[in-house]
C-alpha cells in the first residue's frame, strides 16, 4: 500500500527536521516539504519525535537458555528499546575454526524475530593475511581484535595485510582486555597511529555494547543506508516518540537511553512490531544480513 507520513519530527544523531516521507513498497521514496498533490493516504506524524530504528552490538547473547528465557531477553534489549537489527560475532582462537563457528551463530539465530550481523572476534595472533582472505570469502563484515598486551601491534604484518582485505575492506574493531584495561588509552592512541600509517580499514575506538551504532561505525561495517537510515531507498523501519519538550532538543544516544519510555510505536521493515506496550514477537521474521561491501563509504 502507498501512502504519505506527514510533518514527521526526523532526529539523524543530533539533528531535528521536519519532513513529509513517500511510502511504496514498504520503502522510502522520497521526503519532501509536503505532498499536497498526492491523493494516497496520509499519516498525520506531528505529534512524534521519529528516528531510524537502531543497530546494536551485543556479543553475550544467551544462545543456550531456554526459549522463554531468550524471548525475554530479546524483548527486553532488543524490541522493547527500539532495535530491529543485532550486531555480534563468533569467538574464534583458530583460523580453522572461522566457516564452523559462523555457521553454528548463523543456525543459532535463525529464529531470532529481528534482523542481524555476524562479524568475528579473535585474538591478535589469529590476524594473519591467509585468515583475513578466509573472513573476505565468507563475506565477514566487522573482525573484532582482542589486545591483551600493549606491545603486540608491533607484531603484525600491516603492509600484507593491507593486502589482504582489499577490496572487500572489513573493519578491524579493537577490543582492550581486562589486563589492559588501565593502558587502554595508550594503547588506542598507538592503534589508531597505526591504522592511520597503514590505511586500514578500521575503527578508532571499542564499540559501546547495548547503545545505538552511530552512523560513521555503520558506514565502516556497510549497515548504512540499508539499516538504521531514513534516506530515499530505505528500507521503512522506524521509531515513534511522544513528542514532549524534554525529548526535543536530544541526540539519539540520549533519547535511547533516558527517554525509553516515550517510545510508543516501532515498524519494521513496513510491518508494526509495537504498538504502545503491545509488542510482537515473531520468530524467523529477522534475516541474516549479508553485507555486499564494508566501508563503503569510508577512506580508512
Amino acid at each position: 500500500m502507498d501512502y504519505i507520513i506527514e510533518n514527521a519530527n526526523i532526529l539523524i544523531e543530533k539533528t531535528l527536521s521536519q519532513y513529509s516521507i513517500l511510502i511504496k513498497e514498504n520503502k522510502i521514496v522520497s521526503k519532501q516539504a509536503s505532498f499536497n498533490r498526492y491523493l494516497f493516504m496520509k499519516m498525520n506524524a506531528e505529534a512524534f519525535v521519529m528516528t531510524p530504528t537502531f543497530v546494536l552490538l551485543d556479543s553475550k547473547l544467551p544462545l543456550k537458555a531456554t526459549f522463554p528465557e531468550l524471548r525475554k531477553y530479546i524483548m527486553d534489549q532488543f524490541l522493547l528499546k527500539g532495535c530491529t537489527t543485532l550486531l555480534t560475532y563468533a569467538n574464534i582462537s583458530y583460523e580453522s575454526e572461522l566457516k564452523e563457528k559462523v555457521k553454528e551463530l548463523k543456525t543459532a539465530l535463525i529464529s531470532c524475530p529481528i534482523d542481524f550481523i555476524i562479524g568475528v572476534k579473535i585474538p591478535v595472533s589469529v590476524l594473519t593475511s591467509s585468515f583475513i582472505r578466509k573472513c573476505k570469502k565468507e563475506k565477514i563484515p566487522a573482525i573484532f581484535l582482542e589486545f591483551n598486551h600493549p606491545d603486540e601491534l608491533q607484531r603484525i604484518p600491516w603492509g600484507w595485510i593491507r593486502e589482504a582485505i582489499f577490496p572487500y575492506n572489513s573493519p578491524l574493531i579493537p577490543i582492550i582486555s581486562n589486563p589492559i584495561k588501565k593502558e587502554a588509552k595508550s594503547v588506542m592512541s598507538k592503534w589508531k597511529e597505526t591504522m592511520e600509517k597503514n590505511n586500514i580499514p578500521s575503527l578508532f575506538e571499542e564499540i559501546e555494547e547495548h547503545s545505538p551504532l552511530a552512523i560513521p561505525i555503520l558506514n565502516k561495517i556497510g549497515l548504512y543506508p540499508h539499516k538504521a537510515s531514513l534516506m530515499n531507498g530505505s528500507e521503512l523501519s522506524y521509531n515513534l516518540y511522544i513528542n514532549t519538550l524534554e525529548v526535543k532538543n536530544v541526540e539519539v544516544k540520549d533519547l535511547f537511553h533516558y527517554h525509553g519510555d516515550r517510545l510508543v510505536v516501532t515498524v519494521h521493515k513496513g510491518k508494526v512490531i509495537r504498538a504502545g506496550k503491545e509488542v510482537l514477537f515473531k520468530p524467523g521474521y529477522g534475516e541474516y544480513v549479508k553485507v555486499r561491501t564494508p566501508s563503503y563509504f569510508s577512506f580508512i
